[in-house]
């Protein structure tokens, strides 16, 4: 029985899902204009992807039968997820431009969670307000 359609669909649920996920990585974001390509989130998401395939194709064996398609898949994840791995804990693509545009997300984080926390604590209060000072310090020299 040729299966290629089904696997040609899960090959798009696993592409769409991880758009999705890329995109919803930025919902933490304290305001639009801080959002900017990140080329550490893009490699986080192929990990996510690529263990997402596993999982997914785990549950639905039942409906994917071919098990060599299933071994490309699994060996083709694994590799997908030890390469961008690499990418992520070594860092060896990200240049300078791009070392500041994706740091600008992740300083608007800080922002966002030293402004809305529900800090009582006045240590921890005056140590949030120090962190978002600097924090909107270093995002402004960033988007020279």
């Amino acid at each position: 029985m040729n299966h290629s359609g089904s696997y040609r669909r899960f090959g798009l649920m696993i592409a769409t899902s991880a758009i999705f996920m890329f995109g919803l990585m930025y919902l933490n974001t304290y305001a639009l204009p801080h959002v900017h390509w990140s080329e550490t989130r893009f490699f986080m998401t192929l990990i996510m992807a690529a263990a997402m395939a596993v999982v997914m194709l785990s549950f639905m064996l039942n409906m994917y039968k071919d098990t060599r398609i299933n071994f490309a898949i699994y060996a083709g994840s694994a590799l997908l997820f030890v390469a961008a791995l690499f990418l992520v804990r070594s860092q060896a693509t990200v240049g300078d431009k791009a070392y500041m545009e994706g740091m600008i997300p992740h300083h608007s984080i800080a922002i966002m969670t030293s402004e809305r926390a529900g800090i009582e604590d006045v240590r921890v209060r005056k140590l949030a307000d120090e962190i978002l000072e600097a924090q909107k310090k270093e995002i402004a020299e960033m988007e020279w």
